[in-house]
């Protein structure tokens, strides 16, 4: 029964953890729009979005499943800080792991790309 009813959990919890992943996707996309915009791209929203979606560079096998693991492994961060945490320190807390886990995101793929897939 208990497991039908849900925990029972403080729905604010549920809201903050929500908020945390969506932080995190838009820092993720202010990271790629400046990446494009640097590039030269004539439309760097677009880009930026459709980089999220799906990269045009190729990557192995190897290098885009480390890289999803990094972004999901910083979103689920993300959301467990913001979970766990209550008050003001929340919001400084949530923020602080959504920029460290989005920037190592970042930079892995950084390290990783294929420089001659620059941009378009």
């Amino acid at each position: 029964m208990y497991l039908a009813r849900g925990s029972g959990g403080d729905p604010e919890n549920w809201l903050w953890a929500l908020g945390a992943v969506a932080l995190y996707a838009l820092i993720s996309y202010a990271l790629a729009y400046r990446a494009r915009s640097r590039r030269g791209s004539r439309h760097p929203g677009h880009d930026a979005l459709h980089d999220l979606k799906d990269r045009e560079e190729p990557q192995s096998p190897r290098q885009r499943l480390l890289s999803r693991a990094i972004m999901l492994g910083g979103a689920a961060a993300t959301a467990g800080v913001a979970l766990s945490t209550s008050g003001v320190p929340r919001v400084a807390a949530t923020a602080v792991v959504a920029v460290a886990a989005v920037g190592l995101w970042a930079y892995y793929d950084h390290r990783t790309e294929n420089p001659v897939a620059g941009g378009r």
